[in-house]
């Protein structure tokens, strides 16, 4: 790929990135939202965190993985505990990253 190439992929990815995040928002810069839409939209990340995150957490290969060896099961269950005990999330994901490190290494 040239130079140029890459830089016209970089801007289109940009472009895409960025758009749907943009759209709503002006199209919602001075309308009020009804509660029941915020209520939704508030749940949308963790819903797609949570299923994007399902299938490498629970499967290996295309089994369900549910054994004392499967250490990124045993991360995300630190990590949720602790995510909804403190309601943060950079701290319990280090501390689940650090877990499964741990477990590595033992």
């Amino acid at each position: 790929m040239t130079q140029t190439a890459i830089f016209l992929t970089i801007l289109g990815m940009m472009a895409v990135t960025y758009a749907p995040r943009l759209i709503p928002a002006l199209f919602f810069a001075n309308r009020s939202m009804p509660m029941w839409l915020r209520r939704f939209l508030a749940v949308v990340p963790p819903a797609v965190l949570g299923a994007l995150l399902c299938q490498s957490v629970l499967l290996e290969g295309t089994a369900l993985h549910f054994t004392l060896h499967n250490f990124f099961l045993w991360g995300a269950l630190v990590t949720a505990l602790l995510a909804w005990r403190t309601k943060g999330f950079f701290g319990p994901v280090a501390v689940g990253m650090a877990m499964v490190a741990l477990l590595r290494l033992v």
